[in-house]
C-alpha cells in the first residue's frame, strides 16, 4: 500500500506541473520506488528545478552564493538559478555555441568548456558579460568536456577528440597539448595537494598530469576498456572513478600507487557522472536503473535512489555542504539531493 501511495503522490504531483506551466517550477518530489537489483534502497526527497524545455542541461555547478550554473547545451546558452527565489538569469552564449561543462571559478565567475565554439568562455556573475577564450587555430574540433582550476589560479581543460589543456586567465595564455592514447579524455580533476588528473573515456585509463611540461603519465585501472568517464577527489587525495563500460566506481590511491573497484549493484550498471562530497562520500549517477547512488568506502555499502522521473540521463553532479545537485539532461529539469539537513541561517 505504501508503494502504491507513492506512485499516486508522483502521478498527482506530475498532472499539477503539467497543468500549471511554469517553466521555473521547484517541486519536491517523494521517490521511494526501488531500482531493480539494488543493495539498498531509502526513501528520500528530491527538489526538483524545471529549466526551459530543449535545454538538456549537460553540467552544474552550485556557486557558494547559493545560486547554481548549468550549460543549456541544446540551446547554446548557461542558466544561473537561485532556487530560493525561483529567479533565473539566461545568458545566450553566442553564434553554434554548444556548453558542455561548467565550474566556478576563484574570481566566482562562471567557466565554461564551448564544444562547439571551440572556446573556453567566461561568464560574469555581476554583469554576465561573455568573454571567449578561443582555442588556437591548429586545434579546431577539440569536442571541449571539463574543466578545473589549479591552485595557481589557472584553468585546466579536456577535448574528447584527443587533447588537454591549460589556460592563464590572467594573461590569456593557453597551452594545449596531444593525449597519450588520442581520443578519449573526458572528466578532469584537483586533488589537495594540487595534483591534476583527467579520465579517457576512449582510451580507458586515467592521466596525471605535470603541469610544468604539459606531459601525462597513463595510469591504467585494473579493469580493461572499462571507459573512464568522470573523476573526483576526495580529502585524502583519494582519486575516485566512474567507468562507464564496466559498470564499476574506481579509486586509484596516489600515496600506494594501488587501485580498488567496486561493482556498481543493479542489471548492467552504467555508471555516468561521480562527486565526492565534504564527508568522502561518493555520489554517482547510474543509467541503467535511473538512479543516483550513495557509496560508503567506509562501510563500502551502496544505496540506490531512485531518480523523480525516467530517463534522467544525469551526465554530472556537484555539490555545496549538506547538497548534491544533478543535470537530468533527459527531462530538463535540475535536482538537488539534499545528505543533511540545512543549517540554521544556511544559504
Amino acid at each position: 500500500m505504501l508503494k502504491i501511495a507513492r506512485a499516486n503522490v508522483v502521478t498527482a504531483v506530475h498532472r499539477m506541473l503539467e497543468s500549471w506551466r511554469v517553466p521555473f517550477l521547484a517541486v519536491a518530489l517523494l521517490s521511494g520506488l526501488p531500482a531493480p537489483g539494488s543493495a539498498q534502497v531509502q526513501p528520500q526527497t528530491f527538489a526538483s528545478f524545471a529549466v526551459p524545455a530543449g535545454s538538456a542541461p549537460h553540467d552544474v555547478a552550485p556557486a557558494p552564493d547559493g545560486t547554481v550554473w548549468y550549460t543549456a547545451q541544446a540551446r547554446g546558452a548557461v542558466g544561473r538559478l537561485d532556487p530560493r527565489s525561483g529567479k533565473v538569469d539566461w545568458v545566450p552564449l553566442g553564434n553554434a555555441s554548444a556548453p558542455h561543462g561548467v565550474i566556478v571559478g576563484p574570481d566566482q565567475a562562471a567557466w565554461i568548456t564551448d564544444g562547439g565554439q571551440n572556446a573556453i568562455v567566461r561568464v560574469d556573475p555581476s554583469t554576465l558579460a561573455v568573454t571567449r577564450f578561443p582555442l588556437p587555430k591548429e586545434r579546431s574540433n577539440a569536442n571541449l568536456n571539463t574543466a578545473v582550476f589549479d591552485k595557481r589560479g589557472h584553468l585546466w581543460f579536456t577535448g574528447q577528440n584527443g587533447i588537454y589543456g591549460e589556460l592563464d586567465p590572467v594573461s590569456s595564455r593557453m597551452r594545449v597539448f596531444d593525449a597519450p592514447r588520442g581520443r578519449g579524455p573526458y572528466g578532469i580533476c584537483v586533488t589537495p595537494d594540487g595534483s591534476l588528473y583527467y579520465a579517457s573515456l576512449a582510451g580507458s585509463y586515467i592521466g596525471h598530469i605535470d603541469p610544468a611540461s604539459g606531459t601525462a603519465q597513463v595510469i591504467d585501472p585494473p579493469t580493461p576498456n572499462q571507459g573512464a568517464r568522470r573523476i573526483w577527489s576526495d580529502s585524502k587525495g583519494r582519486v575516485w572513478v566512474s567507468e562507464w563500460t564496466a559498470g564499476k566506481v574506481g579509486m586509484f590511491n596516489p600515496a600506494t600507487h594501488q587501485w580498488r573497484e567496486w561493482p556498481l549493484p543493479g542489471h548492467d550498471p552504467h555508471a555516468y557522472a561521480i562527486f565526492v562530497d565534504d564527508q568522502d562520500i561518493v555520489w554517482l549517477s547510474e543509467w541503467s536503473a535511473n538512479a543516483l547512488v550513495r557509496f560508503d568506502p567506509r562501510t563500502e555499502r551502496f544505496d540506490v535512489l531512485t531518480l523523480p522521473r525516467p530517463n534522467s540521463n544525469v551526465r554530472q553532479m556537484m555539490g555545496r555542504r549538506g547538497e548534491v545537485w544533478l543535470s537530468a539532461s533527459g527531462t530538463d529539469h535540475l535536482l538537488l539531493y539534499r545528505t543533511r539537513a540545512p543549517e540554521a541561517g544556511s544559504k
